[in-house]
């Protein structure tokens, strides 16, 4: 599979509900989510797999919006959280079943080698890890298509980490995320005109990974030409756990999915051309030349003696200037519409 087959100008925008950690260690929470997300109408569900043994030590400090977890450490937070193999594959099955794409970000080698013998149709790489040269190098030794995450990044690393992947595998299929890793990140810090730089700057599907508050963003985003918004699923924000502040509920997610596919409609093609309500209305409101006042045979026309009304006439409002001077071969009423036969040849 490639991003390009369901990842292209022409089809709609690629919608991942991000159950990432919502899940609290519960597995009836998590098939919850997925149900939430084929609710909202989400093309996909992602999960977050890790060995915390291998993802930090017991020393790590939490971040701040980690801290509302009461744990002490990343570890035990991460500890809590963690889902075994049987499990994520439980979870794939249940996917399969309810037909909506699943994924999930391994966060070391181990998970993304059990998430490719799963079958997992492609790798999501979180921002944290942009820079994770031997994750990075496992994932694109499977051959598999690459969501990547740019929180925390400058265009040098970015640049700097799309160059290593192209050396390792020059057919790889990449999309690149813009996103801000604040939870819940401010409007004032998207900076969401980075995708629009993106998009000029890249050979590859360009998307948003949305951690603000509400559905308006990813929205905005969409609106700017990214082709895959992730954001956050959960069922309640005031559960305990890391991310559930900064994420959006069922109902909020089906309304963020209806927008965003109204909005691809608004967006329409680049071409400029009228629509058949436009062909219907066009005549009845753009203006011809009309008569402002009686005239008599012969009278060579100035501007005093015309006026633009509705409905348009034989002769359109704009062609003012190609009028004056001519001479009126009949009389005309006040009122009457302008012809091109009125003239002598």
């Amino acid at each position: 599979m490639s991003l390009s087959s369901i990842i292209h100008p022409n089809n709609p925008t690629f919608i991942i509900a991000e159950i990432g950690v919502n899940h609290n260690g519960s597995m009836t929470l998590a098939k919850e989510l997925i149900d939430a997300a084929v609710y909202a109408g989400a093309d996909a569900v992602k999960f977050q797999m890790f060995h915390t043994e291998e993802l930090t030590t017991a020393q790590a400090d939490l971040a701040d919006y980690q801290k509302k977890t009461n744990e002490n450490n990343q570890y035990d937070m991460l500890k809590k959280l963690e889902l075994s193999g049987s499990e994520f594959a439980e979870l794939k099955a249940y996917c399969d079943q309810k037909h909506i794409l699943f994924l999930a970000t391994p966060f070391d080698i181990q998970s993304v080698d059990f998430l490719d013998q799963l079958g997992m149709s492609m790798f999501k790489v979180g921002s944290g890890d942009l820079t994770n040269f031997p994750l990075l190098k496992r994932i694109a030794q499977t051959n598999k298509p690459m969501i990547l995450s740019t929180g925390m990044s400058t265009t040098d690393e970015i640049d700097h980490t799309l160059s290593y992947l192209t050396s390792l595998n020059p057919t790889m299929s990449i999309s690149i995320l813009h996103c801000t890793s604040s939870y819940p990140a401010p409007e004032s810090q998207l900076n969401l005109r980075v995708i629009s730089e993106y998009i000029k700057r890249y050979p590859h599907v360009i998307g948003y990974s949305d951690h603000s508050v509400g559905i308006h963003v990813p929205i905005a985003a969409t609106a700017l030409g990214a082709k895959m918004i992730e954001k956050h699923l959960t069922l309640d924000r005031s559960l305990p756990g890391p991310d559930h502040a900064a994420s959006i509920t069922a109902q909020e997610c089906k309304r963020m999915v209806e927008c965003i596919r109204l909005t691809e409609q608004a967006l329409g093609t680049r071409k400029k051309e009228l629509t058949e309500d436009e062909k219907a209305i066009k005549p009845l409101v753009r203006r011809g030349l009309y008569m402002r006042e009686d005239v008599a045979i012969d009278t060579v026309l100035t501007e005093k003696h015309l006026i633009a009304l509705r409905p348009l006439a034989s002769i359109e409002a704009n062609q003012l200037e190609n009028v004056i001077g001519k001479v009126v071969k009949t009389a005309k009423k006040k009122h009457e519409p302008l012809q091109w036969s009125d003239f002598y040849e």
